[in-house]
């Protein structure tokens, strides 16, 4: 018998059900059998398909419909710029965002919710504009009076965005717990899941929460060391 006659006597014979009553010899059925076996995990089965992108897929690279970025028509064009890319809003609180309509601003964001947004602070600072303060000019007066105290407390009160959820203090290296996306002190939080029998989160309950899941709010760091720094300087000014 020829490899191709006995190739199709096998696809034949892999097709049986029942292998037992087939009329083959013991080494046919046994070839057969384990070909019946790999079926399923034939690597043509896995090849994927690339069919028409769905109707909400928008190319990243030229922000129209229809088409994968791989097939984009503007792949090759030298001259064609592709659209800015914007990173999420991931562990910033909605309250330290400003939405803007326009996504090429400096700064935008994407929020969840599909807007575009800017942190207060960096809004602030572009609308502000760098201000150089002219060397060796003498130290500002503090503010004097009653008045001047109280705007000072006004001003020193912390964000509720910037405090702990377990020790209600100003957050410390803080951390972004994945299941319910809250901010806590690294301590705080890696404290409470590891005391607790099941590692159960403190705000949404959820169990089995690994304290290495954990992620470091970049953002949360930044202001609280920003807000550090502006209060080392208010006490040099003062001294």
């Amino acid at each position: 018998m020829d490899n191709q006659s006995f190739s199709r006597s096998l696809t034949l014979l892999s097709q049986t059900c029942n292998l037992a009553n087939a009329n083959a010899s013991e080494e046919d059925k046994i070839q057969a059998m384990m070909s019946q076996s790999t079926h399923e995990y034939d690597p043509m089965n896995y090849v994927k398909k690339h069919g028409p992108p769905p109707p909400n897929y928008t190319c990243f690279r030229c922000g129209m419909n229809g088409h994968h970025i791989r097939n984009c028509p503007t792949n090759g064009d030298k001259t064609f710029e592709s659209l800015p890319k914007i990173k999420k809003s991931t562990g910033i609180p909605r309250s330290f965002m400003v939405e803007v309509d326009d996504p090429n601003i400096k700064g935008a964001m994407l929020t969840h919710c599909g807007r575009y947004a800017i942190p207060t602070i960096d809004a602030e600072a572009y609308a502000k504009g760098k201000k150089e303060r002219p060397p060796f000019a003498p130290p500002l007066p503090p503010a004097a009076g009653a008045g001047g105290e109280e705007k000072k407390e006004e001003e020193e009160a912390v964000p509720t965005e910037l405090l702990c959820l377990i020790c209600r203090e100003m957050l410390h290296d803080a951390v972004l717990i994945p299941c319910c996306g809250n901010s806590y002190c690294d301590d705080c939080i890696r404290s409470a899941l590891l005391e607790s029998d099941e590692h159960v989160c403190p705000t949404c309950a959820k169990v089995d929460v690994s304290p290495d899941t954990l992620v470091a709010n970049k953002f949360l760091r930044q202001v609280r060391a920003g807000e550090a720094r502006l209060t080392g300087q208010e006490h040099g000014l003062g001294g």
